[in-house]
């Protein structure tokens, strides 16, 4: 029998698809949990999850088609209405007051989350195309991340247990 076949470790995998500073936290929060949980996990990052692979981050939040967004400010939550994104400077404004709520508030940086998870040996997967056609370079991305494309990914998906697309 293989070792695949008697191999009972629980495994996760996930696409991930976007990359700003409000979305790199799902599934950085979750693969390093379900690692800490000891699943196998392993994060496939393509097209703007891409730039979560990325040496130096400068992650952003935009208020535009984020009805959801309400920040706590005086006391109360304010939404932020998709027309206020259209003022030069909110989405600057939008993320550095995300920033300073997430250090305000002790949760780990992105750059935390994503040190724990090399650290815990999650499998990350660069998606090849997607490096193709924005023009990265392995250089481009931290020391770790195999390079490989839908087919790396299916193969392991078919494996695991649990499957999410962030």
């Amino acid at each position: 029998m293989s070792k695949e076949k008697t191999n009972n470790v629980k495994r996760m995998s996930m696409i991930v698809s976007k990359g700003s500073l409000d979305w790199a936290y799902p599934p950085f929060i979750l693969a390093t949990t379900a690692a800490a949980m000891g699943l196998e996990v392993t994060m496939f990052f393509t097209f703007y999850g891409l730039t979560l692979l990325k040496k130096k981050l400068n992650l952003h939040v935009s208020t535009l088609g984020n009805p959801a967004m309400e920040m706590p400010m005086f006391g109360m939550h304010i939404g932020m209405p998709n027309l206020v994104s259209a003022i030069p400077g909110v989405d600057a404004a939008a993320t550095m007051m995300m920033k300073n709520l997430i250090k305000k508030k002790g949760v780990a940086s992105i750059e935390e989350l994503r040190a724990m998870a090399v650290e815990s040996d999650i499998k990350m997967i660069a998606c090849q195309m997607t490096m193709d056609l924005f023009e990265y370079k392995k250089d481009d991305i931290i020391d770790g991340p195999e390079i490989g494309g839908a087919a790396t990914y299916i193969e392991i998906a078919s494996k695991s247990d649990i499957n999410l697309f962030i």
